[in-house]
């Protein structure tokens, strides 16, 4: 082979790789211009960290169809993995979800915890720290790629005073802007949790209402855990372990959405009196031991239960605020699925009609409910009216 062939084959693999670069950057430059959209008010260290991140995870997505057929990939992942596109595609077809290409690929995780999330609230208020962002609004958390970033965020606010707590998250939405992966540490819950935190995802790019933080994450909530009952059922039948399993997780969830309203109006109630702060604080810590105690109790008997770690955690009203930020009002939802025939696909329809007004979603929700059922009653009277009338 001459010089100048050796020079021409080469020219292809040259083009090539100048190619994939062009791409990488211009997918960089992408992305770092819509988290710059999103999040307008971070330092640009904030911003291209989080592009950086989030490139990577994109870049590294295959599709699942193509993945789940490879030699290494083990029997039980194989059955997640499809499992996956099966609730991606009742997302799609029965809920009528906004999915576009979400869930249909795969991306490997290099690291054990994928985000931080932030969160932070008065000490004598049970109400949540915000952060504004331009399109998505107030919300009640921050997420970070880096575990420093985020002690800093905390040692921020810890020296303004305010309870804080740092959790990670295993899965986050990009609320349709991208594709969102599944992503590998996802594989690593059983097939109910899967199933419901897909769920709950596909949900935020479908209905997402600005600077409403707990509806959004509380209705996902429900939206995902209710899902997730159908689906199983639909598909292995209401005597399966797989159905089964997911009616306990909800009920979990409900029975501790209870006990922290409980919790929340006792704390309330201390934080209105007219006492010295010092004696606030010291009151507040024998409500948190006494709830921790009590809960200890009630579910004494029953060790698989999804909350049993409540009562051994350090306990603030920032990590109060988290679980009311996702457990609040869950029978509200519960109350507009009822209505709706137990039928998820017209409550989710409701639910969007509901909230398309503005204003507080939650009241939204509520005012649907009061003239569904003055709706409902008037019928009832109508019907019997007129069966009385013909019976005469």
């Amino acid at each position: 082979m001459s010089v100048r062939e050796r020079r021409s084959d080469r020219y292809p693999r040259v083009c090539r790789f100048l190619r994939r670069k062009y791409k990488q950057v211009f997918c960089f430059i992408t992305i770092s211009g819509a988290i710059a959209a999103i999040f307008p008010g971070c330092s640009p260290f904030y911003v291209l960290r989080a592009a950086y991140e989030e490139g990577k995870i994109l870049w590294r997505r295959e599709p699942i169809t193509d993945f789940v057929d490879k030699k290494d990939v083990q029997g039980d992942t194989q059955e997640k993995l499809k499992l996956v596109l099966d609730v991606r595609q009742y997302a799609r077809d029965v809920l009528k979800f906004n999915v576009g290409g979400s869930y249909s690929s795969y991306s490997q995780v290099d690291r054990p915890d994928l985000t931080y999330i932030v969160m932070a609230a008065p000490k004598t208020e049970l109400r949540p720290y915000t952060w504004w962002f331009l399109i998505i609004g107030n919300v009640p958390y921050k997420g970070f790629f880096s575990r420093e970033e985020a002690d800093a965020e905390i040692a921020r606010l810890k020296a303004q005073g305010y309870d804080t707590t740092l959790r990670t998250s295993a899965a986050f939405s990009t609320l349709g802007w991208f594709d969102d992966p599944l992503l590998s540490h996802l594989l690593r819950y059983d097939k109910a949790i899967l199933s419901e935190i897909v769920f709950h995802e596909l949900f935020h790019n479908t209905l997402y209402v600005k600077g409403q933080g707990a509806f959004n994450e509380s209705s996902a909530n429900f939206v995902g855990h209710r899902a997730a009952i159908d689906f199983f059922r639909a598909r292995f039948g209401a005597d399966s372990q797989e159905y089964a399993r997911a009616v306990q997780i909800w009920n979990d969830e409900r029975e501790f959405g209870h006990f922290i309203d409980e919790l929340a109006s006792t704390l309330g109630d201390l934080y209105r009196r007219k006492i010295p702060l010092e004696d606030k604080m010291r009151l507040r810590e024998e409500v948190f031991a006494r709830s921790k105690e009590e809960w200890q109790r009630r579910i004494a008997d029953r060790p698989n239960h999804s909350f049993r770690g409540f009562g051994r955690r350090p306990l603030n009203n920032a990590v109060l605020m988290h679980y009311m930020v996702y457990l609040k009002d869950l029978d509200l939802f519960e109350s507009l699925y009822e209505a709706c025939s137990q039928d998820l696909g017209r409550t989710i329809e409701s639910l969007r009609k509901a909230v398309d007004k503005g204003g507080d979603p939650f009241e939204a929700v509520r005012k649907w409910l009061d003239q569904h059922r003055q709706q409902t009653a008037a019928m009832r009277i109508s019907s019997a009216l007129s069966f009385r009338a013909s019976w005469r």
